[in-house]
């Protein structure tokens, strides 16, 4: 079933040997479950230079999750119910809802007893409140369509204008969502707060890209503004800090004090002080010499408001 589901979609055909990787398996199977496919009646089609795929316009009959399928569902819809967009939170109801009705008693009973017991983030879950703005279904529409939309932004400091731009990829960081995409602004590829983001419009023009969608360098973009950042970090916390740290290491280095060596790029220095804080003495700031004196700063700020204390 998973194997005709692939060739199934749209526009894309796939080789025995992708095949092969994506099931973990040899050729010889893949040749075999094609085998079976055609005792099916499945009509699989055939091109030498892109691959495997289904005739346009064949569809299997709906399929019914297994228990596992559903568990899956339910951490997937939790994560979303979880966020601080109002909007996200809404709409996985409304597909919670629709799964439920169509099940039958045995895995509906499983799904309700799932509820409320599959706790996904519970920091943003109970704690945040509830945002609203962005409209992430039209930006992911447009993404979708390769289309340029145009809204109205808030800024940081309080300023409002609206910005068209060329919407790339909808991501998640910590407590909120953003947008990236191609500003018309500036011509610089640029976040957008989705929480700042209001009356989304599609407009009816499309964009091409150059190249294809690197999705990693628009995350961990550095720019002029960027600067190098060198930590001394202790083994204990470097998992906790690469799992974590909103940059990506390009460099780690094994030190002869136990401690290893990381280095990345990031253009926010008041915002990484504030984040580093959380490892205490554990990390120990090398580099830039700007972000040490923000650091010193900030726990002097933080000291003096400790009653009796005297810098």
């Amino acid at each position: 079933m998973k194997l005709i589901l692939l060739l199934q979609q749209p526009g894309k055909r796939l080789t025995v040997d992708e095949l092969a990787e994506r099931f973990g398996v040899s050729r010889r199977t893949i040749f075999r479950d094609f085998n079976a496919l055609d005792e099916m009646n499945v009509p699989v089609t055939w091109d030498r230079y892109s691959g495997y795929g289904v005739i346009e316009g064949y569809k299997i009959p709906p399929l019914m999750f297994t228990s596992k399928e559903l568990a899956t569902i339910m951490v997937g819809l939790n994560f979303v119910k979880s966020q601080v967009n109002q909007e996200l939170v809404d709409d996985a109801k409304g597909v919670e809802l629709k799964i439920k009705n169509v099940l039958p008693d045995e895995l509906k009973t499983f799904m309700t007893s799932l509820e409320g017991r599959t706790i996904v983030d519970p920091y943003l879950k109970f704690g945040g409140k509830k945002k609203k703005g962005g409209s992430w279904y039209l930006l992911s529409s447009a993404i979708a369509q390769k289309k340029r939309v145009q809204f109205r932004y808030t800024t940081k400091s309080g300023e409002t204008d609206t910005r068209k731009i060329d919407p790339y990829i909808l991501v998640f960081y910590e407590d909120h969502w953003n947008v990236i995409g191609k500003s018309h602004l500036r011509g610089e590829i640029r976040n957008f707060i989705l929480e700042n983001v209001e009356e989304v419009l599609i407009l009816d023009e499309k964009y091409q890209l150059d190249n294809e969608l690197d999705v990693e360098g628009l995350i961990f973009r550095s720019d002029s503004t960027s600067q190098l950042i060198i930590l001394q970090v202790e083994k204990s916390e470097i998992e906790r800090l690469e799992a974590n740290l909103p940059a990506k290491i390009f460099k780690k280095t094994a030190q002869k004090n136990k401690k290893i060596k990381v280095e990345f790029y990031f253009d926010n220095l008041g915002y990484i002080n504030q984040w580093l804080l959380q490892f205490g003495k554990k990390v120990e700031v090398v580099a830039p010499k700007s972000l040490i004196e923000e650091r010193k700063k900030l726990l002097r700020e933080m000291l003096g408001k400790v009653e009796g204390y005297e810098p």
